[in-house]
């Protein structure tokens, strides 16, 4: 689970984003960091049990993203990131392609899962997917339990104003045709990222996100 002290850390962090602060608190971030490792290795093996391709000896340590954020091209100039990313890919170990996020934050933590922004041969590879089996897709995200976790999946912030090119209007499924990400997030509170059945509940969510990404990861093959 998830410590207290790990989201302490994170809410100081917000009022205090700058290098002085974070090296004056550096062993409390190496406690919060090995909290999140600690717990990323307990869900990696819990997760493979609910997707063989998301490897058993994934290391967790490269799973969880660097707090330092890079602020080259940012008009945001603080130096880190008020929260813990922790990728879990079903590529090996590459990231990207279709995949689980969790994301800890104090009052907006979530599990993801999906393609976010598929590369153009990969956006290609879907839409055609869709076209050809839509009804699969649609079986999968209008379910009323995934429904229940995750909304609707039609309705996504990366999504065309207009026609994706070589489809028409009338396409039975031009609302999925129209989408450039493929995601889903689900909430989760604070008190139940400390639960000590967090690792569990989280991956019986992803039970949930597992048909889609067998569908996207399908698509691409």
């Amino acid at each position: 689970m998830i410590q207290q002290q790990t989201l302490n850390f994170l809410k100081e962090l917000v009022d205090n984003n700058n290098r002085e602060w974070f090296m004056a608190n550096k062993d409390r971030y190496d406690v919060a960091r090995g909290n999140v490792i600690d717990f990323t290795s307990q869900l990696i093996k819990l997760m493979h049990k609910v997707d063989s391709a998301l490897s058993p000896e994934l290391d967790a340590k490269k799973c969880v993203m660097r707090i330092y954020r890079d602020i080259r091209f940012s008009k945001n100039k603080t130096p880190y990131k008020n929260n813990f990313g922790i990728s879990l890919p079903t590529s090996g170990t590459k990231l990207g392609g279709a995949e689980y996020y969790l994301h800890i934050q104090p009052g907006k933590s979530f599990i993801a899962g999906g393609y976010w922004m598929p590369e153009a041969t990969h956006l290609k590879a879907i839409r055609q997917e869709i076209d050809y089996n839509g009804h699969e897709l649609t079986a999968i995200v209008d379910a009323p339990e995934f429904v229940k976790l995750f909304g609707d999946f039609r309705n996504q912030q990366d999504k065309l104003k207009t026609l994706p090119r070589d489809y028409a209007a009338d396409n039975e499924n031009i609302e999925l045709l129209k989408l450039k990400s493929f995601i889903v997030m689900h909430p989760i509170k604070d008190k139940d990222m400390m639960s000590g059945k967090a690792a569990e509940d989280i991956a019986q969510i992803c039970t949930k996100i597992y048909p889609l990404n067998v569908f996207l990861r399908n698509a691409i093959v």
